[in-house]
């Protein structure tokens, strides 16, 4: 089986999120079938929704052997594994995975939907991205990262 580009977003807002963030790449990049291949610089960045503490984010390119539902999977059990709980949409959290890209497919299902269905809009998925991936081009659109930067306001985040 041959290894498919991902993309993926982190972020963590509760507890002590840097080192959340880089130990969630760390079992990521020690589980069998997945590699991490780069990752972006980390930004603070307002949150949306709630009232809560601004947020550490970055994004990462994996190379997998996985289905995306699979990995979805193992992003959700990392979650889990470093203390994340459910209580609020948009609510604070002690880490949040989410699977962005998946080479150039579209995919919808119940559960999980690539690309992303909101990262054209939000620049703390953005802004990282185009860090180490300003050319992958999005399925949807077939707009580069750069190219749908260029469409948003990412004035407030901030390279830590």
């Amino acid at each position: 089986m041959k290894f498919t580009p991902v993309a993926i977003g982190l972020g963590s807002n509760l507890g002590d999120s840097k080192t959340l963030v880089e130990t969630a790449l760390d079992l990521l990049n020690h589980t069998p079938y997945i590699q991490v291949k780069t990752c972006s610089s980390w930004y603070q960045t307002a949150p949306i929704g709630p009232p809560q503490p601004d947020y550490i984010n970055g994004c990462a390119i994996l190379d997998v052997q996985l289905k995306p539902d699979t990995l979805l999977e193992t992003l959700l059990a990392v979650e889990t594994q470093l203390g994340r709980v459910r209580r609020e949409r948009w609510g604070p959290r002690t880490l949040d995975l989410d699977l962005l890209l998946f080479d150039d497919l579209i995919w919808e299902t119940s559960t999980l939907e690539i690309p992303h269905p909101r990262m054209r809009e939000r620049a703390f998925v953005l802004v990282p991205l185009a860090e180490i991936a300003p050319n992958w081009v999005d399925p949807v659109t077939g707009k580069t990262i750069n190219q749908l930067l260029k469409t948003i306001d990412y004035s407030g985040i901030q390279k830590l």
